[in-house]
């Protein structure tokens, strides 16, 4: 009789695995990375001028102070040079991206839904490379384009106008220019950012400590911090590649080094700490705010 009633408790005992919906995922990555992008788009634009300067005076190194240099000197508008490209390309991108995460993340997690490091890792590999096919690089390519443009020729008037320009001057393979490099990138970022976030969450679980809020944002802000630094030469190698001109990964990797030194692989990483700290925390507690508000709807 005691086998017996053991056996009941240590059934309701165990955890039931969790699965969350393809269209939840999709719905909650979207909205959470086109408010990242419209918060923290004033960073990437700062990065992003960084890495175009060939030589010379690069300016300030502090983002702050290249924000505030840019305004005061070309107005405020010309720090979202480029954003309804990103807003668009982040909305897409995340949605993509939690989409394939989750999806990945569901197959590999174990019984109890967890996921171990390697899993979350490689979940977030795919995950990066994915979104880069699809949502990445057409739209890096037209936003780095745009504000190497805004510091020189001028070309192009708008988004829109940027695209058609490109694409009748090369064809439509000109939106793709970079794919390598910019994969190359979004799947190391994606892995670092994706795999360090679920190895901090797992471990808060185990320490017993209970999501909020709070907790999502903070630990969302330091896998950001984590990425910055473990993925930045791809970032650089990316821009460089994408500029007006375009060149190829081996082009872009050697201009880097001839007119920086292999410091220069991590030039534009303060600009895009700034970034990455604010949209790893909005991003993650934006996602897991989303779900929550979802679940009940599934």
């Amino acid at each position: 009789m005691a086998n017996v009633s053991v056996r009941p408790k240590i059934a309701e005992a165990m955890p039931q695995r969790q699965y969350i919906p393809q269209w939840v995922s999709l719905v909650a990555g979207g909205v959470a990375g086109g408010m990242e992008a419209a918060i923290t788009y004033p960073f990437e634009y700062s990065k992003t001028r960084v890495q175009l300067l060939q030589t010379g005076p690069v300016g300030p190194s502090n983002p702050l102070r290249l924000i505030y240099q840019v305004a005061h000197q070309e107005g405020i508008s010309s720090l979202y040079t480029g954003c309804s490209t990103l807003i668009i390309g982040t909305t897409a991108k995340a949605a993509v991206r939690f989409l394939s995460y989750d999806t990945i993340r569901n197959s590999l997690a174990d019984d109890q839904g967890r996921l171990s490091p390697s899993r979350g890792i490689l979940a977030g590999m795919v995950a990066g490379a994915v979104e880069s096919v699809l949502a990445v690089t057409p739209t890096e390519r037209i936003k780095t384009a745009l504000i190497d443009d805004a510091k020189n020729a001028r070309q192009f008037t708008s988004s829109r106008h940027a695209v058609t320009v490109l694409v009748q001057k090369h064809s439509l393979t000109e939106l793709y220019r970079g794919l390598v490099s910019t994969t190359i990138k979004q799947s190391a970022t994606s892995a670092v950012r994706m795999g360090s976030y679920n190895i901090l969450k797992e471990r808060m679980k185990s320490y017993g400590i209970t999501p909020s809020l709070v907790t999502n944002f903070g630990t969302g802000a330091l896998a950001g911090v984590i990425t910055v630094y473990a993925t930045q030469p791809f970032d650089t190698i990316k821009t460089r590649a994408q500029g007006v001109q375009g060149a190829g990964v081996a082009e872009a990797a050697r201009s880097i080094v001839l007119d920086h030194g292999l410091r220069g692989f991590w030039k534009g990483s303060s600009m895009r700490l700034g970034r990455l700290l604010l949209s790893g925390g909005i991003v993650f507690s934006v996602y897991e705010k989303i779900v929550s508000l979802l679940s009940p709807m599934t």
